[in-house]
Order: C-alpha cells, then sequence, then structure tokens
C-alpha cells in the first residue's frame, strides 16, 4: 500500500496525582511525541525490575523498542476511535490515557490495579477509554476487533478499529477469517502486525497477506514514529471513509525476548537490523536537537519528569492491597 493508493487523509485531563499520556501528546508536536514514548520506555524499564524483585508475577511481556507504532497510531486516530491488542499491550494502554498507576497495580496483581487484580500484566481492559484488551489467547484480538469493526458499521457511527497483533499470530487461522468478512463487508478496521520478528522471514510478506482478500498493505519502518503517524492516518481515514480494512506491517526491533522469562539466546549478535536508523526515542531525540526546538538540559528535566511519574506509578502498586477472598468471584459469568 503506498500512499498513492490511499485516499488522502485529512485529552483526557490529569487527575491529581495523575500525568496521563494522552495529555502528553497534546496535538502532536515532537516534544510531545518524544515524553510519550519515553514514558512507555520508562514504565517498562520499571515493569522489568518490578518483575525481577517478584512484586510482578506470571509472564510480563515489555514494548521496549516498539514505541513509535503506537504513539503514531494513537497520534492518527481519533479520541473516539477503538484500539484492541496483544498482550504486549502496556505501551497500548499508556498511550490511551490509561493510569499509569493503575497499569502497574494490576501487573502486580493488586486491587488498585485496571481489573480490580485479577487480569495481570496479559489481560488488561479500559472500555472507557475505548480500549479492549490485553488478549493472551494469540490472534484473538483479530477476531474481536473485526467484531468491534462490524458494530461501528452497523451503528454507521464513523469509528475505526485498530487492531493490533503481532508476526507469531499473523498465520492463525482466524486472522484470515477476519481478513475475509472484513473485506466482504468493508469494515472500519486497520490491522496492525507488529513485526517484531519473532518468526524469521516475514519481513515484507505479512504487507501482503490481504492481497488474496483484496486489502491494501504497506510495509513501514515501525521504528519512525513519523512513518507511523501518516501511514496510520491514510488507513484510519480510508477505513471511515468506507473503503474497508488495511493492512499496515510495522517492522521494529524487540530489545528484550519474547517475555521477561526468555533470554532470547536464539538472537544472533550479527543479525541485520530492520531499520538502518537509530533507537526509535533517539531518533525523535535528534530531531529535536537538529530543530533547535529544546536542548540537552530542557529533554534530561522532561526525563526527569517522566521517571518520577513511573516511580510513583511503582510505590502505588507496591502498597496497594491484594484482592480479598470475597472478591474472587465478582465479575465473574454464572
Amino acid at each position: 500500500m503506498t500512499a498513492s493508493s490511499f485516499m488522502s487523509a485529512s485529552s483526557l485531563e490529569p487527575r491529581d496525582g495523575e500525568l496521563r499520556l494522552a495529555g502528553f501528546l497534546g496535538d502532536g508536536d515532537d516534544l510531545s511525541v518524544y515524553r510519550a514514548m519515553l514514558l512507555i520506555r520508562r514504565f517498562e524499564e520499571k515493569a522489568g525490575q518490578l518483575f525481577g524483585m517478584g512484586l510482578i508475577g506470571g509472564f510480563c511481556h515489555l514494548y521496549i523498542g516498539q514505541e513509535a507504532i503506537v504513539v503514531g497510531m494513537r497520534l492518527a486516530a481519533r479520541e473516539t476511535d477503538q484500539f484492541i491488542a496483544s498482550y504486549r499491550h502496556h505501551g497500548h494502554l499508556l498511550a490511551c490515557g490509561a493510569d499509569p498507576r493503575g497499569i502497574m497495580a494490576e501487573m502486580a496483581g493488586r486491587r488498585g490495579g485496571l481489573s480490580g487484580g485479577k487480569g495481570g500484566s496479559m489481560h488488561m481492559f479500559a472500555p472507557q477509554l475505548d480500549y479492549f484488551g490485553g488478549h493472551g489467547v494469540v490472534g484473538a484480538q483479530a477476531s474481536l476487533g473485526t467484531g468491534l469493526a462490524f458494530a461501528n458499521s452497523y451503528r454507521d457511527d464513523g469509528r475505526v478499529c485498530v487492531c493490533f497483533f503481532g508476526d507469531g499470530a499473523a498465520d492463525q487461522g482466524q486472522v484470515a477469517e477476519s481478513f475475509n468478512m472484513a473485506a466482504r463487508w468493508r469494515l472500519p478496521i486497520v490491522y496492525v502486525i507488529e513485526n517484531n520478528r519473532s518468526v524469521p522471514g516475514h519481513e515484507g510478506e505479512l504487507a501482503r497477506r490481504g492481497a488474496a482478500f483484496d486489502i491494501p498493505g504497506e510495509a513501514i519502518d515501525g521504528m519512525d514514529v513519523e512513518a507511523a503517524r501518516e501511514a496510520g492516518t491514510i488507513a484510519i481515514e480510508r477505513a471511515r471513509a468506507g473503503h474497508g480494512p488495511a493492512i499496515l506491517e510495522m517492522r521494529v526491533e524487540r530489545y528484550r525476548g519474547h517475555s521477561l522469562a526468555d533470554p532470547a539466546k536464539y538472537r544472533r549478535k550479527d543479525e541485520p537490523r530492520v531499520s538502518p536508523a537509530p533507537d526509535p526515542i533517539e531518533r525523535q531525540r535528534q530531531r529535536i536537537l537538529e530543530s533547535g526546538q529544546a536542548d540537552e538540559g530542557l529533554l534530561k528535566r522532561l526525563d526527569a519528569e517522566v521517571r518520577a511519574l513511573v516511580t510513583d506509578a511503582a510505590e502505588y502498586a507496591a502498597q496497594s492491597p491484594a484482592p480479598g477472598a470475597a472478591e474472587l468471584l465478582t465479575e465473574v459469568l454464572r
């Protein structure tokens, strides 16, 4: 999918003690974008520390290295558009404006978490922010996201669903079925394949997965937030205008193993980089410095601000009580 194959494209306020990522993004200026990606990076680094300390149990899948994708797509989408993702989704929650305290507390299995401490790292939801999970079943979000898009089409409400899944989920049968339904009914959905190379040999090929269904696709440098925003804007507005789904293959480097339990020994030291550009946050930092929008001193103060916010979230998670026995069966369908 090239720009020519698409049509032309045309916050939440923080409460006391909170600083929401949606507010960080502001009007999408370079400084706000830098700060937003930095928040995701520092949050994930802190989550890794808490996992090592035993405060976070179970599985924990970090988003480090992939920050530009979700920030770019959040900038491209409208506030009322829906996001749905896989279990590697802490950054998606932050990008949708979820409280860092609530996310960290949920990861720690505490009552103050987004799902009351019952969902953990992989199963968090914020429907009030039009965020519909966090799904541990590989590829499940493709079917659910297509259902959200069907509801949007049925209601004719002008909303678009942005559905994120990894290259490892791209071979699942429900993904192909979702493509078929979305194409047949011209549903307002954009499938974002976050290709962090968990499955070798998929580079560039995943963008063509929709060809059999007449779904346009494009391979994007997912390390560049501006490339993600530009491609996302075109695809989302095309879907909103009634022209059906699109596939964006965002090629990125995943800096850590599949989860924190994975030492990633299968990754070769001499593997070629997916992008010739540096780290997405460093790229944005250089863009800001070269344009004269800020100096090193301001960027260091932004980093300190973000670190303080993440430290506050970690302290809140540590202090929040665990769910009580009386809460075991609440929110359970019987």
